[in-house]
């Protein structure tokens, strides 16, 4: 089981996946934090939205082998359900451990050299320790639900009456 779920061929796929979709999460975050004065929970949050259909298209093209399958309306009901959990896992995951970093330790910021933007280390670590982590549930969700015929589209459209 281990050998099949951790392959190293769709774990290198979905980590490519991933890191564009954590770029795309912290320049949309980082954007409207410093252009909109958005708050750093709710622009972890829009961050992580903006990143969700390309990451289900990334995901479906690039790794699991999935796209040739004709499945994609209910992989994409599967990709919303699993994306909530990852969505909370980040948001706050990241906003509980910056509010713990600047309680314990104060805010960190280093100015970019050649530059007078700064960089709240405080943020850019919580954000991604809470990718991070969204990561690792991300990659075994997808990979034994998301892309995989389990028969739960099946069950979830007879609960709601949808045949």
């Amino acid at each position: 089981m281990t050998d099949k779920l951790f392959n190293q061929k769709d774990l290198i796929a979905y980590f490519i996946v991933a890191a564009i979709g954590a770029s795309l999460q912290i320049l949309v975050s980082s954007l409207l934090q410093e252009w909109f004065q958005v708050s750093y929970e709710n622009g972890v949050l829009i961050g992580y939205v903006s990143s969700f259909f390309i990451g289900f298209f990334l995901t479906k093209l690039l790794a699991f082998n999935a796209k040739n399958s004709a499945k994609t309306r209910r992989e994409m009901v599967k990709f919303a359900m699993v994306s909530v959990i990852s969505c909370l896992i980040t948001v706050y995951g990241a906003s509980a451990l910056y509010n713990f970093s600047i309680s314990q330790r104060g805010i960190y910021t280093f100015t970019l050299p050649g530059s007078v933007k700064t960089v709240n280390i405080n943020k850019l670590f919580s954000h991604t320790f809470g990718m991070g982590l969204s990561f690792i549930s991300n990659y075994i969700l997808h990979k034994t639900f998301t892309f995989k015929n389990t028969g739960f589209y099946e069950r979830l459209k007879l609960l709601l009456n949808l045949n």
